[in-house]
C-alpha cells in the first residue's frame, strides 16, 4: 500500500490534467491515479495468493459481474477512498484493502497516504494502528458527536435527520472518506457516523476494525455487515455499542419510503 501511494497516487496528488478526471455518475469521481493504483494493487495481492478472486471498485463499475465473486473467497480493493477531495487537491484520501471469506471480512486494512497512518484488523485478533494495538473510545462530549453530511440527500431525507437525529448529537460534517471516519469513530474525535450507501469497498476493511477496537459497526436492525449484499443501505458506526443502540433507536424513527442515491458519508 504503501509502495503503491508513492509510485502511482502521491505523484498524482495536485497534479492532474482536467481529461485526468471523469465523473462516472453524479459526485463520483475516479482519476487516472484510481486507475493505475488498483492494477498495481491487484497485481501485488495475485502474487500473494492467486486463488483468490479480486474485487476493485473501478473492475466492478466497469463489468458488473466482479460482484458476483464478493460471496466467495476475495480480496476487494478501494484504490483511492475519498476521490472527490483527491481529485480537488485536498486531504483525506486513503487506500482500503479486505480480505473476505462467504461474505464476511476476515482481514481489514485502511492507510492513510498522506499521513502514511496504517491501520489493521483480523477477524477475532484486535484493532492495530501503526502495529499497535488499539481500543476505541468516546468523545466524552455531551451531547455526543455525530459525523453526518447531509449534501446528497433529497429534501424529506435531510428534514428527517434534522429532525429525529441531529437534535440528539453535535452534529459534524463527514470527510467525505471512510479511510478517515472509521479512524475517527475509533481515536476519539466522532462518536457515531451513518452510511445509505454500503458498497464493499468502501466499508469491508473499516466495519471490522472498528467492532475489532471495540466500537460497533452494523446494520440498523443489528444484524451484521456483510459485503456480499449487493445494494442493501444502511450501516450505523459508533465508538462504543451504547452510542450504536442510542443512534438505532434514533435512525429507526426516520421514514425511508423515499429512497436516496448518495450515502451519508
Amino acid at each position: 500500500m504503501k509502495r503503491v501511494t508513492e509510485q502511482a497516487i502521491l505523484p498524482r496528488y495536485r497534479n492532474l490534467s482536467g481529461n485526468e478526471i471523469i465523473e462516472k455518475a453524479e459526485d463520483d469521481l475516479v482519476t487516472i491515479a484510481d486507475r493505475q493504483a488498483e492494477i498495481r494493487l491487484a497485481e501485488g495481492l495475485a502474487r500473494i495468493d492467486d486463488s483468490l478472486a479480486i474485487v476493485g471498485e473501478e473492475a466492478a463499475h466497469a463489468d458488473k459481474s466482479v460482484l458476483d465473486d464478493l460471496s466467495g473467497d476475495c480480496w476487494i480493493i478501494d484504490p483511492i477512498d475519498g476521490t472527490h477531495n483527491f481529485a480537488h487537491g485536498n486531504a483525506p484520501f486513503g487506500i482500503l484493502l479486505a480480505l473476505a471469506s462467504g461474505g464476511y471480512t476476515q482481514s481489514g486494512w485502511i492507510y492513510d497516504c498522506v499521513s502514511g497512518r496504517f491501520c489493521s484488523a483480523h477477524r477475532g485478533g484486535g484493532a492495530f494502528v501503526d502495529g499497535q494495538q488499539t481500543a476505541s473510545r468516546t468523545t466524552g462530549e455531551t451531547p455526543p458527536v455525530a459525523a453526518i453530511s447531509v449534501i446528497f440527500l433529497d429534501p424529506q431525507r435531510r428534514k428527517q435527520v434534522t429532525e429525529h437525529i441531529a437534535p440528539f448529537y453535535r452534529t459534524v460534517e463527514t470527510p467525505r472518506c471512510a479511510a478517515e471516519q472509521y479512524p475517527r469513530l475509533v481515536l476519539g474525535q466522532n462518536d457515531v457516523s451513518f452510511f445509505e450507501r454500503t458498497l464493499a469497498w468502501d466499508h469491508a476493511a473499516g466495519a471490522l476494525w472498528l467492532n475489532e477496537a471495540g466500537g460497533k459497526a452494523a446494520r440498523p436492525d443489528g444484524s451484521p455487515y456483510r459485503v456480499d449484499e449487493v445494494g442493501r443501505t444502511g450501516l450505523l458506526g459508533a465508538a462504543s455499542p451504547t452510542l450504536w443502540d442510542g443512534l438505532a433507536e434514533l435512525y429507526a424513527r426516520m421514514d425511508y419510503s423515499s429512497p436516496s442515491s448518495h450515502c451519508l458519508s
